[in-house]
């Protein structure tokens, strides 16, 4: 009886031995399937990952291209557009240079003409005659016919332009201007003679004329400052005299 309890004994400690080895194999089994599961989709992420950088790559590589032919398009149409210019720049400079050289040839016979028109030379006056037409416009202003003055030394200018009144003729014609107040006008006639005859005997009574009209203008300080340009420039004339005692009176 020992004998056979000891047997069933030791056949029930074998049996719980075999059914422990089976559960530790199912687990190793389930945990290798679990990590052959992990190790697929850890494999197929990469390749999906791989996929689309290749196609990445690929768009990427693509609109690259695209540029570059697009760069290439644009680089071709510059140099076109930069032989054109300078075909028009080319064109352009031949026009110019046509235009000047017909120009200068148009200018040649411009003064050609114009020599062979020239006026022969003006006849000497009679200085008989030049007398007696400066004395009759003179005589007008000492008659206070100051118009009739102006228009006869206007006549006299324009008919004896070479003569050695011609500044006298002038100076007269501000002088009647003045005696008639049209002091803007006296002004212009002496302006003329200082501008034309500047060394002339009547270029200080002619300042000292254009100083009366500013005063009688209102134009105090012009009509100082002319007084001593007078003086600096034709000092010790009668007329710097004359204004050196209105600048006198006038402090």
């Amino acid at each position: 009886m020992k004998l056979r309890a000891a047997l069933l004994l030791g056949l029930c400690l074998a049996a719980g031995t075999a059914r422990a080895g089976m559960f530790d194999d199912e687990e190793a089994r389930n945990a290798i399937a679990n990590l052959r599961v992990q190790v697929e989709a850890n494999q197929k992420a990469a390749e999906e990952r791989l996929a689309r950088l290749e196609t990445q790559a690929q768009d990427r590589a693509i609109d690259i291209s695209r540029q570059i032919d697009e760069l290439k398009q644009d680089l071709a149409r510059l140099r076109g557009q930069i032989e054109v210019q300078g075909h028009q720049i080319e064109t352009l400079d031949r026009r110019q240079k046509d235009l000047y050289v017909d120009l200068d040839a148009r200018l040649r016979k411009l003064e050609a003409s114009a020599k062979a028109q020239e006026k022969p030379a003006v006849a000497p006056a009679d200085p008989v005659a030049e007398g007696k037409a400066y004395e009759a416009a003179l005589n007008e202003f000492k008659l206070n016919h100051y118009q009739a003055s102006i228009a006869a030394f206007q006549g006299f200018l324009a008919a004896y332009p070479n003569s050695q009144q011609l500044s006298s003729a002038q100076y007269w014609i501000g002088n009647a201007y003045y005696a008639l107040r049209d002091y803007k006008m006296a002004i212009a006639a002496q302006q003329k003679l200082l501008a034309t005859w500047p060394d002339s005997a009547k270029a200080p009574d002619a300042m000292l004329n254009i100083a009366s009209c500013q005063a009688e203008l209102g134009q105090t300080r012009m009509a100082r400052e002319t007084l001593q340009a007078l003086m600096k420039k034709y000092p010790g004339t009668p007329a710097a005299e004359e204004g050196k005692k209105r600048l006198a009176g006038r402090r």
